[in-house]
C-alpha cells in the first residue's frame, strides 16, 4: 500500500486510500474527499467507516489485544527501528503527501518526516526499557515474610485520534508508543490527511508490524465519538481542540485518557535579551506551518525598553518569508488547512484594529493562504490575545513589570508551553514556578519541542504527556504480584539474645 500511495502522489491523480480493518485494506463506505488547500482540487480520497466496519474493528481489536501483548518487547523494538529507517528512506515522498493534503511547505514537511523517524526510534528504545519494581514491602511490619513485585502490562485496546496539523508525527507518537507498550491500536485519522495517515500505517506494516496491532478508520466527529464510547476501548489518546477534547471525555466516560488540547502560547522578551535574536526566533517559529501548531508563537510580550527595536527586527524577518506554493523548496509559508481558517486570521486582525491595535503586516488572504500577519499592541480583551488563533498571526505587546507580565501570560484559559528570553536565573526560576504551563523554553520561543521529552499542558490545554516514555505510562497498567510466605528480605522481627 505504501508504494501505491507514494506513487499516486507523484502525479496529479487523486490518491485513493482505504481503511485497514481485520488485517486487510478495503471498505465500502461513502467517499471522504480532501481538497488540497493550495491546489484547490481533490488530492486524496478515503472511504468513511460504516457502522458495520466500526463494529468489526472493535470486535477484532478486543480479540487481537491478548495476541499482541505476547510479542516480546525486543521484537516490538526491532519493528519500530525498521520503521524509523523506512521513514527516512521514504522521506521525500511522505513530505510531498503532507504538502499536497495540508499545504505545508516541503521544508517543514521533510522536518516532520525526520521527526517521524526519530519518534519511532525513541519508541523502540522505550520498548526495550519497560520494566517493573521489587517493592520494599518488608519495610513495614505487615509486609515481613512476603514479597511483592510489579510490572507494566499492556492496557489492551488503544484508540489514537490524531489532528491535521502534524498528522504523520503525532500518529507516530500515538501508534508507536502504543505498540511499544504491547497494545493493539485503533487509529481514527483526521479527515484533512487521510493519505498521510494511511502512508504511516502502511510504512509500519511494511516494517513488520503485525496486522493484529493496528486498524485504521476514516471519518468525521461521529466516527470518533462512536469509537470513544465503545466498551472495547481501554485507553484513548487524543490531540485536537479543547472543545473536541471535552466531547471526547464525555463520550469516553470512565476510560483512561491522554488529552493534548489547544494553546495560546506566550513568549516573554526581557530587557537583558538581544531583541534582534529574539525577533528572528519568534518570526521563524510564529509562522512555520502557517502558525497551525498548539505551541506556535501567538503572544509576544516585550519589555518596553526593547519594544520598538524588537518590532522593527521582527517585521524585517517576516518580510523575508517566502509565501506561496508548498511544493516549492523555497517556500516558508504555505496555505492553511482551509479558507475558513485563513479567514479567521483576517477577521481577528480587523477586530484588533477596531480595538486600537495596528496591523503592521498582513491581515489579508488569498484563498486558504493567509499572509503572515503582525498585530501590534492589541488590548487584553482582543481575540488575538484571548483565544487560540491557530494561524499565521502573531501579536506583539509591550510590558513594564515582570511580575505583571507573568500574570498576563497566565490570564489565558490555556497552559501548554511558553518561551522566555533572558539570562537572569532568578527570572527563569520564577517563571518556571509561576507560569501555568506544561513547559517553559528558555532563550527560545514557545514553539520548540523535542520528541523524547514530556509534552503537554494544564488547564484547557489538557492532561497527560505526549512523548513515548510518558505515553507508555498511559498505555500500560501496573500489575502487582504478592508472594505470601516467600521473602527475599529478612524475616526475623528481632534477633535472639546472645547467651552470656
Amino acid at each position: 500500500m505504501l508504494q501505491e500511495v507514494l506513487k499516486a502522489s507523484d502525479g496529479t491523480d487523486v490518491v485513493d486510500v482505504f481503511p485497514f480493518v481485520a488485517g486487510a485494506w478495503g471498505g465500502v463506505g461513502p467517499p471522504l474527499e480532501r481538497t488540497g488547500p493550495y491546489l484547490r482540487r481533490t488530492v486524496s480520497r478515503a472511504l468513511t467507516a460504516t457502522a458495520e466496519e466500526i463494529d468489526r474493528a472493535l470486535t477484532r481489536a478486543r480479540a487481537y489485544a491478548p495476541e499482541v501483548a505476547t510479542l516480546a518487547p525486543a521484537a516490538r523494538a526491532d519493528i519500530l527501528e525498521a520503521a524509523s529507517r523506512n521513514a527516512t528512506a521514504h522521506r521525500d515522498g511522505l513530505a510531498r503527501l503532507l504538502a499536497l493534503e495540508l499545504g505545508k511547505p516541503l521544508k517543514d514537511s521533510r522536518t516532520e518526516i525526520d521527526r517521524v523517524a526519530a519518534t519511532f526510534a525513541v519508541c523502540a528504545a522505550e520498548a526495550r526499557r519497560i520494566d517493573g519494581e521489587l517493592l520494599p514491602v518488608a519495610g513495614w511490619p505487615t509486609g515481613i515474610g512476603h514479597t511483592a513485585l510489579t510490572y507494566r502490562a499492556p492496557a489492551g485496546v488503544a484508540l489514537a485520534i490524531t489532528p491535521f496539523n502534524a498528522p504523520a508525527n503525532l500518529l507516530a507518537h500515538k501508534l508507536g508508543a502504543s505498540f511499544a507498550a504491547g497494545n493493539t491500536t485503533l487509529v481514527k485519522a483526521p479527515p484533512q490527511a487521510p493519505a498521510t495517515s494511511a502512508a504511516v500505517v502502511a510504512l509500519l506494516l511494511d516494517s513488520g508490524l503485525p496486522s493484529q496491532a493496528v486498524q485504521l478508520l476514516y471519518g468525521y466527529g461521529d466516527i470518533g465519538a462512536a469509537l470513544c464510547a465503545a466498551e472495547q476501548v481501554d485507553v484513548i489518546s487524543f490531540t485536537g481542540s479543547a472543545a473536541t477534547g471535552n466531547a471526547v471525555a464525555r463520550a469516553a466516560g470512565a476510560k483512561r485518557l491522554a488529552l493534548e488540547l489547544g494553546g495560546n502560547a506566550a513568549t516573554i522578551v526581557c530587557e537583558d535579551a538581544d531583541p534582534a535574536q529574539a525577533a528572528t526566533v519568534c518570526a521563524r517559529t510564529g509562522y512555520s506551518n502557517s502558525g497551525q501548531s498548539c505551541i506556535s508563537v501567538q503572544r509576544v510580550y516585550v519589555h518596553r525598553s526593547l519594544y520598538g527595536d524588537f518590532l522593527d527586527a521582527f517585521t524585517a524577518v517576516v518580510d523575508t518569508l517566502v509565501v506561496g506554493d508548498p511544493l516549492d523548496d523555497a517556500t516558508d509559508v504555505g496555505s492553511m488547512v482551509d479558507e475558513g481558517a485563513a479567514e479567521r486570521v483576517v477577521t481577528w486582525a480587523k477586530e484588533a484594529v477596531d480595538l486600537g491595535a495596528t496591523v503592521v503586516r498582513g491581515g489579508t488572504r488569498d484563498g486558504a493562504t493567509a499572509a503572515p500577519t503582525i498585530v501590534a499592541d492589541p488590548p487584553p480583551h482582543a481575540s488575538v490575545v484571548v483565544h487560540e488563533v491557530f494561524g499565521a498571526l502573531v501579536a506583539v505587546m509591550p510590558y513594564d513589570d515582570f511580575d505583571t507580565v507573568l500574570d498576563q501570560c497566565n490570564s489565558s484559559r490555556y497552559g501548554l508551553q511558553a518561551g522566555l528570553f533572558t539570562h537572569d536565573i532568578t527570572r527563569i526560576l520564577t517563571a518556571w514556578r509561576r507560569l501555568e504551563v506544561g513547559g517553559l523554553i528558555v532563550n527560545g520561543s514557545s514553539n520548540f519541542r523535542l520528541d523524547h521529552v514530556p509534552f503537554g499542558g494544564v488547564k484547557d490545554s489538557g492532561f497527560g504527556r505526549e512523548a513515548p516514555r510518558w505515553l507508555i505510562d498511559d498505555y500500560t497498567v501496573v500489575k502487582t504480584l504478592v508472594l505470601r510466605g516467600l521473602s527475599v528480605w529478612g524475616e526475623n522481627r528481632e534477633l535472639p539474645k546472645e547467651a552470656l
